[in-house]
């Protein structure tokens, strides 16, 4: 099969996923649709560079090398971009295993030259062995995996999710980087939405580009045991609110919020439904499922409202990196933003 040469791009800032980042990058390697590489960017943590540096020293098409930006997970796909040589950059994460077809798949969607982002399905793994029982399927963005909700087969969407996806290079040239401040960034807080962000300035930038998602592009994500409980769960949910309210500041709360006004309105009151029905029929976790969706609407709400006071009142600024592959990573731009 021919298409484009894919670069696979792994950021990583922890020796505790030691073994998932190797799974990770053996995943890659088994490929039938082979990547032209792999990069592993380490953010800001000198004892793995050298540990990864050590054990990919005689791998072939593998290559470690040091966020160059600030800590975070922008500067470090940034870092990767402008690092890369392959016409499309996939994105995967540190605790996750593709699929053999996973860039096959992405592959074919760029076929069609006005494609420029193609993402895919990421299954949850969960440490306990199962989906606890409150836990709604329309959540599972909390432990960054496809919800229900989102469209099936191979469908233009407003956006990819960041841990399974792929952009053509010229995207980069058109729309920027991701954006520092959005996303994780080294705070206390799980934020989000920097794929987000960068996917509305790219069909801005280019109103004829073409975004799909394919579920047949499937990764498996682990979900460690700690975001298992509601704890987390409110936690996440409180942090989406802050970082959509960035998202909505920047890109206009039209386009930023398009698509979760669909999601609020139509997906989540058909999953609380669907809650209260088990609950009547004394199925485990109807009644705990319909109240986590409860629960997390208003706690998104609540992020999403002092988030958006915040940004009124100029809080963290927060920048657009671009990523030349000659000059490296530099300032495109800043806005006055949240952490």
């Amino acid at each position: 099969m021919s298409g484009p040469d894919i670069s696979v791009v792994i950021c990583v800032y922890t020796e505790d996923r030691w073994e998932d980042i190797l799974a990770a990058v053996s995943s890659v390697r088994a490929q039938s649709y082979p990547a032209l590489e792999t990069l592993l960017v380490v953010d800001h943590n000198e004892a793995l560079l050298d540990r990864l540096t050590k054990e990919y020293k005689e791998a072939t098409g593998v290559r470690v090398l040091a966020n160059a930006g600030p800590r975070g997970l922008s500067a470090g796909r940034n870092t990767g971009i402008a690092a890369s040589y392959g016409e499309v950059i996939a994105f995967l994460d540190d605790d996750a295993v593709a699929e053999h077809a996973w860039l096959r798949h992405f592959a074919a969607g760029y076929a069609d030259p006005h494609v420029m982002a193609v993402g895919g399905r990421t299954e949850p793994i969960w440490a306990s062995g199962r989906r606890p029982a409150w836990f709604p399927e329309e959540f599972d963005w909390v432990v960054g995996c496809t919800y229900r909700g989102l469209p099936r087969g191979r469908v233009k969407v407003r956006n990819v999710l960041g841990g399974n996806a792929s952009f053509r290079r010229t995207a980069f040239d058109f729309a920027g980087g991701f954006a520092s401040g959005i996303g994780r960034d080294g705070d206390r807080l799980p934020l989000g939405c920097e794929e987000t962000e960068l996917c509305i300035r790219l069909t801005r930038a280019r109103p004829d580009a073409v975004l799909l998602i394919d579920d047949r592009a499937v990764i498996h994500h682990r979900v460690p045991g700690a975001r298992e409980h509601f704890r987390y769960f409110r936690t996440r949910t409180y942090a989406e609110g802050l970082s959509k309210a960035l998202v909505a500041r920047s890109v206009g709360a039209g386009k930023g919020l398009e698509s979760e006004r669909r999601y609020t309105t139509r997906v989540l009151p058909a999953g609380v439904a669907r809650g209260l029905r088990d609950a009547v029929l004394a199925r485990p976790g109807g009644a705990g499922r319909a109240g986590a969706i409860v629960a997390g609407v208003l706690t998104a709400a609540g992020g999403y409202v002092v988030g958006s006071v915040r940004a009124r009142r100029g809080g963290v600024a927060y920048s657009v990196a671009g990523v030349d592959r000659e000059a490296g990573e530099g300032e495109a731009g800043v806005e006055g933003g949240i952490r």
